[in-house]
């Protein structure tokens, strides 16, 4: 590994030009907005319009995933709470075109059955029952949504109702769903598998997940497909192949059968064309011997902070760069975890990634007379102290 290293001390000149962000490389889509992520690094593959502000149908249910997720985690609600049905929101629904979970008014539903009308029916109608039962009323728990996204990374969206039933001001972005949908697996490994659930039977009805990668594509466990007029079809996606995993969000499609061949052809391209490189395990030594200035032993090694795992594509491997930065000597007393530099990886078409270096251990820094010996020596004859 350290045959890959070239050690730059007092680089500050550098450190500008490397965090300009670098566009991926693009492929083309028929989507009207786009973009594809790896789930673990943030790397983006491909984007389209990926910060235009879209209706996003019913990929907006995943906000509301997130929310009720989270009221679980927390121990507020239980899987098997039971919910009302008031007849505002059975209203809200029962006339409209709508997906629908088929909630009878003046019913109750548990938890879990919700989110799995929610997730695997698209029911608009369980998304309004749970929005009145944590805010009091849907509008409320829309301005709660907005709140809650913006804390979560979210920087664009707006929502008007749980359901992404078309209203004006009710929109989002592709770099947003793919954000949310990257948090939903992150924050909520416990709930995530009910995104790959096939069918769900409420009420006498079954009915199937309507995500059509999950009958189609190696790998796929998840999110959301979304459609409106206004919108056309969408999809939130995740499909995971051995350690890898990818986000693929997109929008503005002109049928069912575009979404779901344009959605398997873009899987494949990501899983064909990048790849995953593990450089540096957490912790693991960097460089052996940094020097030390006036310390008690005369040099320390530097670790990885963090794992260092970095996504590019595939013919951009032989000109990936990983440069050491520090400002060396390091001046004693250093003491075991204390961040000292960092290391660079660069290549072409992506952006930078960075992890910290630390010092593996503590280097007293020697009494008065050792440092004046030192000193001395470095006047006389530049040798090291």
């Amino acid at each position: 590994m350290l045959a890959f290293l070239r050690r730059s001390l007092v680089a500050a000149l550098l450190l500008p030009a490397l965090s300009l962000p670098v566009r991926a490389q693009s492929i083309e889509t028929a989507a009207r907005q786009a973009i594809i992520v790896d789930h673990a690094s943030g790397q983006v593959l491909m984007e389209k319009n990926a910060d235009e502000m879209m209706v996003p149908s019913s990929m907006s249910k995943l906000m509301t995933v997130y929310m009720v997720f989270d009221k679980l985690k927390s121990g507020a609600w239980k899987p098997g709470d039971r919910l009302p049905v008031s007849e505002t929101a059975w209203k809200r629904h029962y006339k409209s075109e709508g997906s629908l979970m088929f909630l009878p008014v003046n019913s109750t539903a548990t938890v879990e059955e919700l989110l799995k009308g929610v997730v695997i029916q698209s029911g608009n109608d369980a998304c309004s029952v749970l929005a009145e039962a944590y805010s009091g009323s849907e509008e409320a728990f829309a301005e709660e949504e907005t709140r809650k996204s913006r804390q979560i990374g979210l920087t664009h969206s707006i929502f008007k109702n749980a359901s992404g039933w078309p209203e004006p001001g009710h929109l989002m972005t592709a770099r947003d769903l793919s954000v949310l949908s990257r948090r939903l697996i992150a924050d909520f490994p416990e709930y995530y598998p009910l995104f790959s659930q096939m069918e769900f039977v409420f009420n006498g009805i079954k009915q199937g997940n309507r995500n059509p990668l999950l009958y189609s594509t190696p790998g796929a466990d998840g999110l959301k497909t979304g459609h409106t007029a206004a919108a056309g079809y969408g999809l939130a996606a995740s499909i995971k192949r051995g350690n890898r995993r990818i986000i693929m969000v997109l929008n503005g499609m002109g049928s069912m059968k575009e979404r779901a061949e344009e959605s398997r052809r873009l899987t494949e391209w990501a899983f064909r064309e990048w790849e995953t490189y593990a450089l540096f395990k957490a912790g693991e030594e960097v460089i052996p011997d940094a020097e030390v200035w006036l310390g008690q032993a005369g040099t320390v090694p530097l670790l990885a902070k963090g794992g260092l795992e970095v996504t590019m594509q595939r013919r951009n491997r032989p000109e990936m760069k990983v440069t050491t930065i520090y400002n060396g000597p390091i001046a004693a007393p250093v003491k075991a975890g204390q961040e000292v530099g960092k290391i660079v990886v660069t290549a072409p078409g992506m952006v930078p990634v960075e992890v910290p270096m630390v010092a593996a251990a503590d280097v007293e820094k020697l009494g008065f007379g050792g440092r004046m010996s030192t000193a001395f020596k470095r006047i006389l004859w530049g040798k090291k102290g």
